[in-house]
């Protein structure tokens, strides 16, 4: 086993948080990334943590769940948030990036650092004698895939993910549209409303779900595990008429200033880079043909005459079986010096690969220095998310993100929503900054 450095294997948001963490120990990084050699199909640039579907990290709010993992990992110096601060595009309650930016702005922090030597090549097999931190995304290659289950043994899991079409600005027809947030959340200018009255909504279901998809390659896709967080519109629509517009199309919390009413259905476009030029169809990940996607959504007033620079896309991610073959600390049980993050782990979510990557580089550095590793308190969001993904008990294991359904209920628990996350927000935080001062450094 090397005592000379710690291997992290894959630049992605896992991974360089990762080596973000290690390297800041004064502990050598050997950082593996494929790029720019070889990439995914869903990958485009040379970038590090490319953002391959939305460019939304979702809510900012603490007393959200979402917004309670953010603030965790800030308190624990997280490299990816630092970075997203600075490229921040208008979102309302949520924090959303300009994705260029945001993998420009990593990328230059990851290469800057002294410890970290960048190597650019395709690793096909674990070096299972050294302690590395593995984080190759759900589209692990199919070489390096298999090695991984051999070493891990157990099931090969998969599901398909989807990402939502991008349509530039000035495209987007200003007289059957308009800015607004949801019930005045925001700025008022956060996003493009795209509402459809009732008619309209019918003859764009209707193209919906009838609309040609384009095939599913590299597996048996007979019958593919679709996961709910991220399923295809088109998928989403066959459940029932009104099912979209209770959903990405609910029409809840907006008004049309064309009518003073409120749409019978409305798609939003949340803005896609920081000057504003693209906007991305929220809720509307598709695995429809391309040219479908221009006609079917092409449907819908505002984008009759929409110019789309990406087209949504469909793509199989794999995840380990994490409750049989890993520690809640992010190392394999058969393996002490493998560990594991970023979705491949089965963690779901931007900013919980990043979470496991932040919390495997800490602990492959402890294992490094010949310190013993930990798991944060079940009640932190973080802990409880490890903890989740490494539950014995979880017998049909699939991906899962931030959630208060993770942590320990609270002895006082309001009946307001609202008031209810701020108590968990400030529980779990109180519990961080404890375990921070008394344990993290021991």
């Amino acid at each position: 086993m090397s005592d000379k450095y710690i291997n992290v294997i894959g630049a992605g948001l896992a991974g360089c948080e990762a080596a973000y963490q290690i390297a800041k120990q004064g502990i050598p990084v050997k950082l593996y990334e494929m790029k720019p050699h070889k990439k995914s199909p869903a990958h485009h640039t040379d970038d590090f943590a490319e953002l391959v579907c939305s460019n939304s990290l979702k809510a900012m709010r603490v007393g959200s769940a979402a917004g309670l993992l953010k603030e965790e990992m800030r308190r624990l110096d997280s490299l990816l948030l630092r970075c997203a601060d600075r490229c921040t595009v208008p979102a309302g309650g949520a924090l959303a990036v300009d994705r260029t930016l945001f993998a420009k702005y990593v990328t230059e922090e990851i290469k800057s650092m002294e410890n970290i030597e960048v190597v650019s090549e395709e690793v096909n097999e674990l070096p299972k004698d050294e302690i590395t931190v593995v984080a190759t995304g759900p589209l692990t290659s199919e070489s390096l895939c298999a090695d991984i289950f051999s070493v891990l043994g157990g099931d090969s899991l998969s599901f398909f993910d989807a990402a939502a079409p991008i349509v530039t600005a000035d495209s987007i027809d200003p007289e059957t549209s308009f800015f607004a947030s949801r019930y005045d959340k925001g700025d008022g200018d956060d996003y493009i409303n795209c509402p459809l009255n009732k008619e309209e909504y019918e003859v764009f279901y209707n193209a919906l779900i009838n609309a040609e998809r384009a095939p599913l390659h590299d597996c048996d896709v007979a019958d593919p595990k679709v996961y709910e967080g991220c399923m295809p519109i088109e998928v989403m629509a066959q459940r029932g008429q009104d099912t979209i517009r209770f959903g990405p199309m609910k029409p809840v919390g907006l008004r049309d200033p064309r009518t003073g009413h409120r749409p019978w259905a409305a798609l939003q476009l949340r803005r896609e880079n920081s000057s504003g030029t693209m906007y991305n169809l929220v809720g509307f990940q598709t695995n429809l043909k391309f040219p479908e996607q221009k006609r079917v959504f092409g449907l819908i007033p505002a984008l009759r005459n929409a110019e789309f620079v990406r087209y949504g896309v469909m793509h199989r991610n794999t995840f380990i079986d994490s409750p049989r073959v890993l520690c809640s600390d992010y190392s394999a049980k058969s393996f002490a010096n493998l560990f594991f993050a970023g979705q491949l782990t089965g963690v779901e979510g931007y900013m919980e690969s990043a979470s496991s990557g932040l919390m495997a580089g800490i602990n492959a550095a402890r294992r490094f220095m010949c310190r013993d590793t930990f798991t944060l308190p079940e009640d932190t969001m973080i802990g409880a998310l490890s903890r989740y993904i490494t539950d014995e008990s979880v017998k049909k294991f699939q991906p899962m993100g931030a959630s208060f359904g993770l942590l320990p209920e609270l002895e006082n628990r309001s009946r307001d929503k609202k008031i209810r996350g701020e108590q968990y927000a400030e529980r779990s935080l109180k519990s961080l900054d404890t375990f921070i001062s008394e344990r993290m450094y021991e």
